[in-house]
């Protein structure tokens, strides 16, 4: 038991996710998307940010997406130079048991981003929908 406690608090702090975990349905100041809101977003040609680790970019991504991981290269710099303040962007990750797409929607909006698109389902649902990955 004591040891089970001891584990917990030295991984909380770093960002562990632990079992039963989720990442919130909504983040407040940004707009929630299924796949199909998020594929007609892609159609409309709006820019998706990846926010997952690198070697998950790199193995597969939606087309065109920019990845901006979330720990080493997702900040108010780095957002700006791929979207303006007020163009729309959706940022994912990998789906509900991933809380980066979360963290990086709710940055995003307090950095003055005004169209946020969360896609909440990410990778997942995107690749078990049939949609084109690059």
């Amino acid at each position: 038991m004591k040891s089970t406690i001891l584990a917990l608090l030295l991984l909380a702090p770093m960002g562990v996710v632990l079992a039963g975990e989720v990442s919130p349905e909504t983040v407040e100041g940004a707009t929630t998307v299924d796949t199909a809101k998020a594929k007609e977003l892609f159609d409309q040609g709006v820019k998706f940010v990846d926010v997952r680790r690198t070697n998950e970019y790199e193995e597969a991504r939606i087309p065109g997406a920019i990845g901006l991981e979330l720990k080493h290269e997702f900040n108010e710099d780095s957002l700006a130079k791929a979207v303006k303040k007020d163009e729309p962007v959706v940022i994912y990750c990998n789906g509900p048991k991933c809380l980066r797409s979360s963290k990086a929607s709710a940055k995003a909006v307090s950095w003055g981003w005004t169209k946020v698109y969360y896609y909440r389902e990410g990778m997942p649902a995107w690749q078990a929908a049939g949609m084109p990955v690059e």
